[in-house]
């Protein structure tokens, strides 16, 4: 007679519990928002159609009668993402190291700089946007400004989490060698690091490709500023346009930096 065995696996009871317990968390949240805010969904639902409509009868067709009148804005809003992204790199890098157990030993001065950083980052770059423009007034220095302190922040915490990812055993080997600080920076973190950071850099790029168009909302320069002229001035069909070329450079800044992702990484 054959024996067929069974296997079953064992559900912990916590475990589902636990499970079941933050479903019902996130259901009861998602509840009181709903009715704190007085959200109706089936009005949600209904203007649905009349924003398809909107969109056809007003956006629809598009105008490029104007389109090499774009290229200025367009150049404008890449050089303050390749700008932000240059500069904040540099200052990250530096910020990580501060933040990282491996290269800083001192804790006041990684809880400081942490601090410092978690400031910047937790920060929207759209709300440093609005702060610059009143200290700097209209223009190109606003947008790269609020795209540099966000960077930093976000790059900052990137960074130290790559670096305490790192290894130690050749950090302790270096060390028990007798290298200095720079030597077990340079030799022993960079090294390792390079991979994670240019993984970082590129992801930070395709941020402030985007960030940049929507700081031009608020008067920080680039193309966004075409965006909200031209609505303003229902001028829908030359808006689309722009959108559409916004869309664009986005897709093709995700294509160049993938493409150098799998060449480098």
């Amino acid at each position: 007679m054959n024996k067929k065995s069974v296997y079953k696996i064992p559900i912990e009871q916590k475990d589902y519990k636990k499970n079941v317990a933050i479903v019902l968390i996130i259901m009861a949240a998602l509840l009181f928002s709903v009715i704190y805010l007085e959200i109706s969904v089936l009005e949600m639902l209904m203007g649905l159609p009349q924003f398809v409509m909107f969109f056809f009868e007003k956006f629809l067709p598009a105008n490029s009668d104007n389109l090499k009148q774009y290229i200025p804005s367009v150049i404008d809003t890449l050089g303050y993402a390749i700008i932000a992204t240059y500069f904040s790199t540099i200052l990250a890098f530096i910020f990580g190291i501060l933040i990282s157990e491996n290269t800083n030993k001192f804790k006041t001065l990684r809880v400081m700089t942490r601090g410092f950083v978690s400031v910047l980052r937790n920060i929207p770059f759209i709300i440093w946007g609005s702060l610059l423009v009143y200290i700097f007034g209209l223009g190109g220095i606003v947008g790269v400004l609020a795209l540099i302190l966000v960077t930093i922040g976000f790059l900052s915490k990137s960074y130290a989490e790559s670096i305490d990812e790192i290894s130690g055993d050749k950090l302790e080997a270096l060390r028990a060698n007798g290298a200095s600080y720079f030597q077990i920076l340079f030799h022993g973190v960079i090294p390792q690091f390079v991979p994670a950071w240019i993984n970082w850099t590129l992801f930070s790029f395709e941020i402030n490709v985007r960030a940049s168009v929507v700081l031009g909302l608020v008067g920080a320069g680039g193309i966004g500023v075409l965006i909200d002229t031209n609505i303003n001035l229902f001028k829908y069909g030359e808006a689309l346009t722009i959108i559409a070329v916004v869309v664009s450079i986005i897709l093709l800044t995700e294509f160049i930096t993938n493409s150098i992702r799998k060449r480098f990484i």
